[in-house]
């Protein structure tokens, strides 16, 4: 998911730890080529401590898997630089940069000139960029640290350029020095040094550098917990306790396969609609993204709007599900999830929900079920999925053919790809949010992490068995064949989407970097049913988990009859709503529910309860 992790809040709203600095300037001069001499040393010290410390990371991986050869990591970085070395510069593009530069720093002086000699006269830049990681008011109040800050904005731009002059290099090396160039801005923000960060610097005046003790000791330990990697202590374990924090809507357990518990929900109404509804979530995540807390839980929501709600809540699998595949996914998890919704109920017939690679694997389903004349799903909503994967999102950084290759030999062994691995790969994705932030968080403030409940979701990973994601990554991200009809196989047969002739409602999200809107998109012009798309604002998690009571965010709907090329195009001439798309989503599903039935009652049908919500398969953790 966002699998698939990726959580898309800021998460620097959630420090409180910015506190005012002394905004004096004696000595300034001195001061400006102080900070500047240190902002550089703590640069080059960071950047060797982060190459070694992936280096020790590479070498514990290769002591699990001994089949796993490093060199392939070289290949694929050393091919990737060969290209780049054989391209040539767009030289008016590099002039016109460092030309923009030397300019930038020309008005950045006498910006900060000014304000140092006429304090009263002058002021912060107000066009500044918006970034939270420069909330504290020193980086606006304090001559000296707006100019790193604004030193910091200057260069970034600067490489953002250079970048963009490389010419002769293909779409997805191109992408890959975007990325890694944003991963370089990331890692060297002044924000990520001690004496560089206005916001630690007060607190070692406050505690008499206590802070930095607290923090080094944060980091030896999740240096151990990481077995010589590092990865920053998001959450605190004992924070939550599913089923008693997290995860709370009344339901039960009513049946179990190897692959997946199903659990049903308690109706909180009188009548109920008569088709149930089933979800079912990507299982490299856990289920309950869906059911946080009370307040912002779509589980519950759903509930309350009348609906007998199912969901799928899949095993987090060990080594002796190496060679399982879709079709056992498929025959273990939807197939059976199926049956026991109709043994609960007494109704052959669902609405469904896929999110993420839930959807992707649903629809595929879907496409199968066509073909046998199998009509139990009689409408499908899709979260976040994608079916055709050609713009899929910045995944496919890591999902080229040798990258695919390394990973397959890493999973040889354990037979499934570590949770740790797959949590590394998307912090990667929003670094400032899920690494940098730590960083900052736990060892220079030297504080514990925030208490949130998603932070400890995606904390809480699941492994993915070794045949199932190779297939997954070459199969989709690499060869793209399940939007080509006839080209993907599933349970007997080959896959063809534009079979799928039911209402689908497809929903993306402006800002999903794992899904993006566009490549969801191009699922409308594949499914030969009804299709409903609607954008929701935020990304790949916050844009889906938007509970209307919260008032947050927009989404936007196009009820004209036309055909549109792209998703912007759709957007142009949609309409923007304020709020969350939930309301309308239920909507569209009410009149597709068959009319009402008195509220079932759990263990009423041919399915008892086997243990309460959320299940035993939801509390393994990897």
């Amino acid at each position: 998911m966002g699998g698939v992790k990726g959580v898309d809040s800021t998460m620097s709203d959630a420090d409180d730890t910015n506190s005012p600095t002394t905004n004096g300037v004696d000595g300034w001069e001195e001061a400006l080529t102080t900070m500047g001499e240190t902002w550089q040393k703590t640069m080059e010290d960071w950047s060797t401590m982060w190459a070694k410390n992936m280096q020790l990371t590479l070498k514990s991986a290769t002591e699990k898997s001994s089949s796993y050869d490093p060199e392939d990591y070289d290949k694929v970085i050393t091919n990737m630089l060969e290209e780049v070395s054989e391209s040539k510069l767009d030289t008016s593009k590099v002039m016109s940069a460092q030309m923009e530069l030397l300019q930038g720093y020309q008005a950045l002086w006498v910006h900060t000139t000014s304000r140092l000699l006429a304090p009263e006269k002058s002021g912060p830049d107000p066009d500044s960029p918006k970034d939270p990681r420069f909330r504290d008011e020193a980086w606006s109040d304090n001559p000296v640290f707006e100019f790193i800050k604004q030193s910091y904005f200057l260069n970034s731009k600067w490489l953002r350029s250079y970048i963009d002059s490389v010419d002769g290099i293909g779409g997805e090396t191109a992408k890959k020095l975007e990325f890694y160039g944003q991963q370089l801005l990331d890692a060297l923000a002044p924000t990520n040094f001690p004496l560089t960060n206005p916001t630690v610097l007060s607190e070692m005046k406050e505690t008499g550098g206590e802070n930095l003790v607290r923090g080094m000791n944060n980091l030896i330990q999740d240096l151990q917990n990481g077995s010589g990697g590092l990865q920053p202590k998001q959450m605190n374990i004992d924070d939550f306790e599913l089923g008693r924090d997290i995860a709370t809507t009344p339901g039960s357990v009513v049946y179990e396969t190897r692959y997946m518990q199903l659990i049903q929900y308690e109706a909180t109404t009188k009548d109920v609609h008569k088709k149930p509804l089933l979800i079912i979530p990507p299982w490299i995540n856990k289920f309950y993204i869906l059911d946080l807390r009370e307040d912002n839980s779509f589980i519950k929501w759903a509930v309350d709007r009348g609906h007998t709600v199912f969901v799928v809540s899949w095993v987090n699998p060990d080594e002796s599900y190496r060679d399982k595949s879709f079709d056992d996914y498929v025959e273990g998890g939807i197939f059976a999830a199926l049956e026991g919704v109709e043994k609960a109920t007494g109704e052959r017939e669902v609405n469904a929900i896929g999110y993420c690679i839930g959807g992707t694997l649903l629809a595929a389903t879907l496409a199968r079920m066509a073909d046998e004349n199998d009509n139990r799903i009689s409408s499908v909503t899709f979260f976040a999925a994608q079916v055709d994967f050609e713009e899929a999102g910045e995944l496919r950084m890591f999902t080229d053919p040798q990258q695919v290759d390394t990973i397959e030999k890493l999973v040889s062994k354990d037979g499934y790809l570590s949770a740790g691995f797959m949590a590394s790969t998307f912090n990667m994705l929003r670094a400032n949010d899920l690494i940098w932030f730590f960083h900052v968080n736990n060892y220079l403030m030297g504080k514990e992490p925030p208490k949130f409940d998603l932070l400890y979701w995606n904390g809480d990973s699941t492994r993915f068995p070794a045949r199932l994601l190779i297939d997954y990554l070459r199969d989709m991200y690499i060869e793209n064949k399940l939007s080509k009809p006839g080209a993907f196989e599933l349970i007997g047969g080959t896959v063809d989407l534009t079979k799928i002739n039911i209402p689908v409602y497809l929903q993306a999200t402006i800002e999903d970097h794992i899904a993006p809107a566009e490549s969801v998109y191009k699922a409308t012009k594949l499914y030969r049913g009804p299709v409903r798309f609607v954008l929701g604002g935020s990304g790949h998690i916050a844009g889906v988990i938007n509970p209307p009571e919260k008032g947050k965010y927009q989404y936007w709907t196009n009820t004209k009859k036309k055909e549109y090329g792209t998703a912007a195009a759709w957007q142009e001439e949609a309409t923007e709503h304020p709020g969350s798309w939930w309301p309308d989503w239920d909507k569209w599903l009410a009149p597709k529910s068959g009319g009402t039935v008195p509220a079932r009652k759990i263990g009423s049908g041919k399915l008892k309860s086997l243990e309460p919500a959320p299940g035993s398969y939801a509390k393994v953790r990897s």
